[in-house]
């Protein structure tokens, strides 16, 4: 088996948020919508089931990471690609070569009170982390053990 890895993943929760998240059957979803060929990459090519998830809400005040999730399928054609009357259609999509993927998630635990993106900010050991770099806008993110790990210890809860 693979060594688990953790991701950071953004969503704006007048869009979908941890509380959607949390009244999901079974707490799980598919996370469509990432137009973002990096981003696809790290969903398509090194995302596993098992993987550890922050669950940052962005566009908002605070920016918050507002709790945790795990990655729960492999990752798969993202259907909304080939719906026309989805905001998310592609046209030079196919089922024979679909262009975006994703993955479902499933919630682990939300935090109370969230992680400030300022906490974050003024926390040793999370300088480099890609959330606060300038102009890293990218919506889904790598973040090392040590960063799930510090985050998880902000929260007042074990990393799970």
């Amino acid at each position: 088996m693979s060594e688990r890895k953790y991701w950071l993943m953004k969503s704006e929760p007048y869009e979908f948020s941890i509380d959607d998240l949390m009244s999901r059957e079974n707490q799980t979803t598919y996370w469509e919508g990432v137009r973002n060929y990096q981003a696809r990459n790290f969903m398509r090519d090194q995302m596993k089931v098992g993987d550890g998830v922050l669950f940052y809400h962005s566009r908002v005040n605070p920016l918050v990471i507002a709790g945790t999730m795990n990655v729960a399928s492999e990752p798969y054609p993202d259907p909304s690609q080939f719906d026309p009357d989805s905001k998310y259609f592609d046209e030079k999509a196919t089922e024979e070569k679909p262009r975006w993927f994703l993955v479902d998630v499933q919630f682990t635990q939300k935090f109370e009170p969230p992680v400030t993106r300022d906490t974050l900010q003024e926390t040793p050991g999370l300088e480099d982390m890609m959330v606060l770099r300038k102009g890293a806008r990218l919506s889904i993110q790598p973040v090392t053990e040590q960063e799930w790990n510090i985050v998880h210890e902000l929260a007042g809860v074990d990393p799970k």
